[in-house]
């Protein structure tokens, strides 16, 4: 395993853990690799570390390589930073994707809480102009570079309306030339979204039930694909829903498996038949 580290202007992080493509390791490892990017919950006010490497290590397990972002939060979450971090990340994924053995038509954003709801403001506005200018991309290279080809959303904020989670929507908010329903994002689904996989607890005390059921509406409406699992028991800021994570959950921790499912459906087994091999580094 790899790990890279790297700092973007503004200061967010990304960290990766990846598998190498040495000639000693078993085939289905030296292949171009489906990649997720984790944006960690904790209210723009901070990221969680409970979302973040236990996630990451579970789904290198299962072949992807995976980052985790650590974008601005706190008195920098205004003014769309965190989104144009979340933008550097999968564009700078992207670009390294060579030379990471990464298939970059199979990169998914995942995220919780208000990390879900970064990720899935990725998913209906990759295509916002100030956000491409900050990167130095035209409007036509934005969906090449930043669109996401999943999203991945775990009990995410994503109304800015009734059943809003008010702190999150109103740290994101701030500095912002747009109204806040630029914010609500079961408003701005089109078909361009990407499918998204959601779940969520129907006691979550937190973040009320209604903004996955809301989002899903809104996916089905302009028929994008998408899956969401509700489950009976269980609070907010889960993760995996184990021990290890201080939230242990039978009945919910079966959202890992049933994403890596859903997952398969749309970009192929890791290592399966459809992985394209690349020659080991000399």
């Amino acid at each position: 395993m790899q790990v890279i580290s790297h700092t973007f202007p503004g200061g967010a992080e990304l960290c990766a853990y990846l598998h190498e493509a040495d000639e000693s390791m078993p085939a289905s490892l030296r292949c171009e690799h489906p990649a997720v990017i984790i944006f960690p919950g904790g209210g723009y006010a901070f990221t969680s570390p409970r979302e973040a490497d236990p996630v990451a290590l579970a789904f290198l397990s299962m072949g992807y390589q995976t980052f985790i972002l650590r974008y601005r939060t706190g008195e920098s979450a205004g003014a769309k930073q965190p989104l144009e971090d979340a933008a550097r990340s999968i564009a700078f994924v992207r670009e390294h994707s060579a030379e990471w053995h990464i298939d970059p038509e199979k990169i998914a954003v995942l995220g919780f809480s208000a990390g879900g709801h970064l990720a899935a403001s990725l998913g209906v506005h990759w295509n916002d102009a100030e956000i491409a200018a900050r990167l130095g991309l035209s409007p036509q290279q934005a969906r090449a570079a930043l669109r996401p080809n999943a999203m991945v959303l775990c009990y995410p904020v994503i109304t800015a309306s009734e059943h809003a989670h008010a702190d999150s929507i109103r740290r994101v908010s701030a500095d912002c030339k747009e109204d806040v329903s630029y914010w609500a994002l079961e408003q701005h689904v089109t078909p361009d979204t990407p499918p998204a996989f959601l779940w969520h607890t129907m006691a979550d005390p937190a973040v009320p039930v209604e903004n996955s059921l809301l989002m899903a509406s809104a996916l089905h409406r302009a028929g994008v694909p998408c899956e969401m699992h509700l489950f009976e028991r269980g609070g907010h800021g889960m993760s995996v829903c184990t021990p290890e994570v201080n939230a242990p959950n039978a009945e919910a921790a079966e959202w890992v498996g049933l994403c890596r499912a859903w997952l398969c459906l749309h970009f192929g087994e890791p290592g399966g038949m459809g992985c394209r091999f690349t020659e080991p580094q000399k």
